[in-house]
């Protein structure tokens, strides 16, 4: 089956797509993966000289609307679950974005090419926002709201952004220390009104909804995402217009497997570049709805109840988040329009994904990718899942596994994982590591990108993680990654959360240490007791040599905005660099 895509594509019936691009932009799409080969070899996504998402991507969706050529489905539905709900279509979103883009070019004085840092949590003006910017050629950095007054200043000073907006209660901290930012020049608060700080609802009550999107190359950088900083300060990840507005078709069309008639539900906090994959791109490239929920905090029972209420036809959520919904009782549940489940973030334990599909009959699809790329590996609708594994590399990646010289390691094998950047770089990678030019050189190994992780790539070409490349510990002449005795370790009901890193031992040098929060059930037991049981356990579940021969209770693991655990800051500790 062939498979061409021109510039843009979408996921649409023929009718439509013939509406909404030129013959030389038609897209042939398999309906799923069990013709892998054909479909990996086939991908092609051709760089524009020009792209800009809201007017190549979203305001065709709006013609399409227009002209009913596009299922009735809104573009954004919103809901905070006390009886608040927004709907916009495309053509809504593109009437309060034209308005929002004049906010941010005349009453901000921002100019294309200047950045500006958004921190909000889901609200519908964070949509607004992203697709302003966009629209009036900015730099958009988006940050968690769980962010630190000395957060917010090193990503001011760093990013030397012009223009911050966030909300009332985040506004004094930035007050704070705003006068050690002295680039930034303006100040926006989306609710009320604050000394010193412009009103967004004042402004949008008078602002002008004709606006001319500005003509960005391909290539101008489009959105700027700090890294979570599991190891190191937080880095500038830069990405263009086309990376993300482009490259993330992959996501969509085939990992997420997204029609205009879906609506899909991503729980990523509006500060992750997976809000960005999942939350924006990915759906609206397929005219597809985007549900959110505003939920300031992760609820399970809020999520059930929202799976089984609202329409949902495709669900995303962190392993965490599946690891906490299958604790629950499923039993009282039905997800009716429930079609597609997919995970990414981290690798999601094969147990979860049995109790989920014995409890809601529905696999979870895994997907692996970073800041810096789109979709790296998934398991992919057609497709066998190997519980445990990625699932094989996404059609528009090379992704191999290497050796320290750059070679192309065989099967079983375990290595670097990294994408091919040779004879040419794909344009759906990150351009750079911003103002750091060794950081980004360091990424760089003969003809691959590395992306930081180790891992094994089986003979059916499905890829396993083994870690971090910094992770992985050393014992006894053994390499062991974290992540499999974590997962043996969650599978055991005393244990909430752990986390495994090296620790120093005069006899193998260094051995498997596990940090453990209990489950609130057993917080009373006897603790060396328990750590034998605990260790037992592992060695039952996995490789005997794995078992953590130390093991410390914690109250809590030290994590980073994003949630992730700082397992460097646990191991710095144990090797005594804290």
């Amino acid at each position: 089956m062939k498979i061409l895509l021109k510039h843009f594509t979408a996921h649409i019936n023929p009718r439509v797509c013939s509406r909404l691009f030129s013959k030389s932009q038609k897209f042939y799409a398999p309906q799923n993966f069990s013709d892998y080969g054909d479909v990996k070899k086939n991908y092609k996504l051709d760089l524009p000289e020009y792209f800009n998402f809201a007017s190549d991507v979203l305001d065709k969706w709006t013609a399409a609307e227009k002209d009913g050529s596009r299922d009735p489905n809104p573009a954004l539905w919103w809901i905070d679950g006390q009886e608040k709900e927004v709907k916009w279509s495309f053509d809504e979103l593109g009437f309060h974005s034209r308005k929002v883009a004049n906010i941010l070019s005349d009453a901000c004085d921002l100019k294309p090419g200047d950045r500006v840092i958004v921190i909000l949590p889901r609200v519908p003006e964070w949509w607004l926002f992203n697709v302003a910017c966009i629209r009036a050629g900015l730099v958009l950095i988006p940050g968690t709201v769980q962010l630190t007054a000395k957060d917010m200043l090193h990503r001011l000073q760093t990013s030397e952004a012009r223009c911050i907006i966030t909300s009332q209660e985040l506004a004094p901290a930035v007050d704070a220390i705003s006068t050690q930012a002295p680039l930034l020049k303006t100040k926006m608060t989306v609710s009320g009104t604050r000394e010193g700080w412009l009103s967004f609802q004042e402004l949008c009550r008078v602002a002008n909804d004709q606006h001319t999107c500005v003509r960005t190359r391909s290539t101008d950088p489009m959105t700027i995402f700090f890294t979570s900083g599991t190891t190191g300060s937080p880095k500038m990840t830069e990405h263009s217009h086309c990376s993300f507005g482009l490259g993330l078709t992959v996501n969509g069309r085939y990992w997420l497997d997204l029609t205009p008639s879906d609506i899909f539900w991503n729980t990523s906090d509006t500060g992750w570049a997976k809000s960005a994959w999942s939350s924006v791109f990915a759906p609206w490239i397929q005219g597809s709805c985007v549900f959110a929920h505003y939920m300031p905090r992760f609820d399970p029972a809020v999520i059930l109840e929202t799976l089984k209420n609202y329409p949902v036809s495709v669900f995303c959520a962190p392993p965490t988040a599946y690891r906490m919904l299958v604790l629950c009782n499923l039993a009282g549940y039905r997800f009716t329009r429930l079609q597609h489940c997919v995970s990414a973030g981290e690798p999601i334990n094969p147990q979860v994904i049995e109790q989920w599909k014995a409890s809601t009959g529905l696999d979870i699809y895994e997907g692996y990718g970073q800041t810096e790329t789109v979709l790296v590996c998934g398991a992919f609708k057609g497709m066998k899942i190997k519980p445990g594994s990625m699932g094989k590399a996404s059609p528009a990646y090379d992704v191999q596994v290497i050796d320290t010289d750059g070679n192309v390691l065989p099967a079983d094998q375990e290595g670097d994982i990294a994408i091919r950047i040779a004879p040419q770089k794909p344009f759906y990678l990150f351009s750079q590591y911003t103002g750091d030019p060794e950081k980004t050189a360091s990424t760089l190994r003969g003809d691959f990108y590395l992306t930081g992780d180790r891992g094994m790539k089986d003979e059916d070409g499905y890829f396993w993680f083994v870690g971090r490349s910094d992770d992985v510990i050393l014992t006894s002449g053994y390499r062991i990654g974290p992540f499999e005795i974590e997962s043996a370790l969650i599978e055991h009901p005393a244990v909430a959360e752990s986390a495994v890193v090296s620790s120093p031992d005069p006899i193998r040098g260094e051995v498997v240490k596990a940090f453990i929060v209990l489950s609130p059930t057993y917080a009373g037991h006897d603790q060396e007791t328990l750590t034998k049981e605990l260790q037992e356990h592992v060695k039952k579940v996995t490789a005997p040599y794995k078992y953590p021969r130390k093991i410390e209770f914690v109250q809590h693991l030290p994590k980073t905005v994003s949630g992730k655990i700082r397992r460097n800051e646990l191991r710095n500790k144990e090797w005594g660099k804290a």
